[in-house]
């Protein structure tokens, strides 16, 4: 099973639990960011979407002229453009990377933060527009005369676009619910999970792979579960780094009743209100959810606590239920990155080469 990292690139550092530093478009520390996570064996990085936030597309176009080898993870939005027209931009990406980018289809989200941008369609009718989407973009970057598409969400005549993916173009798929599920299904390389209990996760890859199965893809769909590890040197180290992160969150994000921005929390989606459900406890001995019940679930908020070794042999748990892909993101995000780069990565490896090397041996 191929064994994948993932790490996440912003404009800025700062999280929940730490203050923005510097100007919202950080030259430098995104210089700095994306340099360490390549060198700590990252494979890719994840280029968020965000309506308050700086263009996913073009920090990746930057992020590819500074490093050489990790791939570009960008973030997107189906519906808020033409699917011929993003085609174009992620094969000109690709091109301009030499094949590093794939593609993070993002559909459900936080109904508040999609109206922000003019996006009022119900989850139903976004998902159904995001099939068409991909159907129509896959067009683009293969057909090789031109094509035309009538549907119900998009008309294209006569396209043939000339530049195409080095490669085939990943396509990461993220969404909880069941119409999401059915869209990954059909469409998705890899389908996208935030941290939950190994039963959860257990059974979350069973019902996404009895779905790609219609489509004759249950071999194909790989998994990824997203993470923010917190290590210690010894375990006390780590929990009681926990606590305080947890405090230092509670000072910066703090609920404020009434405010447009919160009027969704802990339901903007599935998956968020799955994390909510799991919130405040620590499940399968260092799964820890605080910071998820202090953000009402919003996006990747549940952290494995413990020394290198710990969380480690936590996340080679998951990957023995057939999760193959790991994005870990910190909250103290470039001294976190490198640590995962010396620590957590060398040893889940070295785990995964054990086990495959065993298996491999009673099989000859």
């Amino acid at each position: 099973m191929t064994l994948e990292f993932i790490g996440l690139i912003g404009p800025q550092e700062g999280s929940e639990s730490q203050a923005p530093r510097g100007p919202l478009v950080d030259l430098e520390f995104i210089k700095a960011f994306a340099q360490a996570q390549e060198y700590g064996g990252f494979d890719k990085a994840l280029l968020a979407v965000n309506t308050s936030a700086p263009d996913s597309m073009i920090l990746a176009s930057y992020v590819a002229a500074l490093t050489e080898r990790i791939g570009l993870l960008v973030a997107h939005r189906p519906g808020f453009q033409a699917p011929t027209f993003a085609a174009r931009q992620f094969a000109t990406l690709d091109q301009l990377s030499r094949g590093r980018a794939s593609i993070n289809v993002i559909t459900g989200g936080d109904s508040g933060d999609l109206q922000r941008d003019g996006d009022f369609l119900d989850k139903d009718a976004r998902y159904a527009r995001t099939d068409e989407y991909l159907d129509v973009l896959r067009n683009t970057w293969t057909q090789t005369a031109p094509f035309d598409h009538h549907g119900a969400h998009y008309r294209v005549e006569d396209n043939l676009t000339l530049v195409k993916p080095v490669d085939k173009l990943p396509i990461y798929f993220s969404g909880a619910s069941d119409a999401a599920v059915e869209v990954a299904a059909k469409h998705a390389d890899v389908y996208m999970m935030w941290g939950e209990p190994l039963e959860q996760v257990h059974e979350r890859i069973a019902k996404v792979r009895k779905a790609a199965a219609r489509y004759g893809r249950e071999k194909h769909i790989r998994f990824s579960l997203s993470l923010r590890p917190i290590l210690g040197a010894t375990e006390d180290e780590a929990w009681a780094r926990a606590e305080r992160i947890l405090a230092d969150a509670k000072q910066r994000i703090g609920i404020r009743q009434g405010n447009r921005r919160e009027k969704n929390f802990g339901k903007s989606n599935v998956g968020s209100e799955r994390l909510v459900q799991l919130a405040g406890k620590v499940h399968d001995t260092r799964l820890w959810t605080e910071i998820a019940a202090l953000g009402g679930g919003a996006g990747n908020s549940t952290s494995l606590v413990g020394t290198p070794d710990q969380v480690a042999e936590a996340a080679y748990a998951y990957h023995e239920l057939g999760v193959s892909t790991f994005l870990f993101r910190g909250f103290d995000q470039l001294r976190d990155a490198v640590e995962y780069g010396q620590e957590l990565i060398p040893r889940i490896k070295a785990l995964v080469a054990q086990t495959e090397s065993a298996r491999d041996q009673r099989r000859a």
